[in-house]
């Protein structure tokens, strides 16, 4: 007889996950395999999910949920597995992230997480760390999902024009990186502003920074170190990057200009270059 791991539902969010995957699978009378043909995956990925040695994705969620009339069980679980997948000393931001109606963002030189695509994401991932490169970057684009709520955040990005010219990935993962950045062109709630080389000297010469602003909560400013995040609630650290941010937004490109801006780096920097002339 095939021994069955047994796991402990209290151990992790993935073993929660896992264990309440099984309990409605055998209460709806399914083999591991029999349910991996009803949702399209195979027996064995259902099987390392329900042991804890997977990540369920959004969609396998989804899937499971209408195949076991679980009520959006596992879909809604699957926010809290991928939060909990974070490094330790980021999942407070991620916890910012779901929580804010506002999120602004300054950055130098890398598109932030929350609208990165995903090859740029696994390009700036799988740097120095290959290992399970496929669940971290699933956990890194799960953050997005922030955007499907019925009451979505306000995310506004100050965007330095160096980053545009950073290449990572290769042109083809910075050309879908652009192309995904232009595609919330019209999206009132999403908005980048690029500040231009031709600005000089601007209020964001210390580095990134995030502010994020609640509903019922203090407003947080975030500042990232290597391997470490900072976020803090000091008056006075708030009233200063909110200044700050005030000067970046008005010394940056306006929005459609900024859009252009994209789509000329887009298309001059990273376009189809195969039929030039040599």
């Amino acid at each position: 007889m095939t021994h069955i791991n047994v796991l402990d539902p209290g151990a992790s969010p993935l073993d929660y996950y896992g264990f309440e995957l099984r309990r409605h699978r055998e209460a709806a009378g399914l083999t591991q395999k029999q349910l991996g043909d009803v949702i399209n995956y195979t027996g064995s990925l259902v099987g390392q999910i329900e042991t804890a040695r997977k990540l369920p994705t959004p969609e396998f969620g989804e899937r499971a949920d209408v195949a076991l009339e679980t009520g959006g069980l596992l879909s809604r679980l699957v926010t809290l597995v991928m939060r909990s997948q974070l490094p330790a000393w980021f999942q407070q931001v991620a916890e910012l992230e779901s929580r804010a109606v506002e999120v602004c963002t300054f950055q130098t030189h890398m598109i932030h997480g929350l609208v990165q695509a995903e090859p740029y994401a696994r390009a700036v991932l799988g740097v120095l760390d290959q290992n399970n490169l496929d669940d971290r970057t699933a956990v890194r684009l799960a953050r997005q999902r922030i955007f499907e709520k019925e009451e979505p955040p306000v995310f506004w990005m100050v965007l330095s024009e160096g980053a545009l010219y950073q290449e990572i990935g290769g042109p083809d993962t910075m050309r879908s990186q652009l192309a995904r950045l232009l595609s919330f062109e019209g999206n009132s709630r999403i908005d980048i502003q690029i500040l231009p080389y031709s600005g000089g000297a601007d209020a964001g010469l210390q580095g990134s920074f995030n502010v994020y602003r609640c509903a019922s909560d203090p407003t947080i400013v975030y500042t990232e170190g290597y391997g470490s995040g900072h976020p803090t609630a000091n008056p006075d650290t708030v009233k200063d990057c909110s200044l700050r941010y005030d000067h970046l937004q008005a010394a940056a490109l306006a929005l459609r200009d900024s859009a252009e801006l994209i789509r000329r780096v887009m298309e001059d920097r990273y376009g189809d270059q195969r039929d030039s002339v040599a």
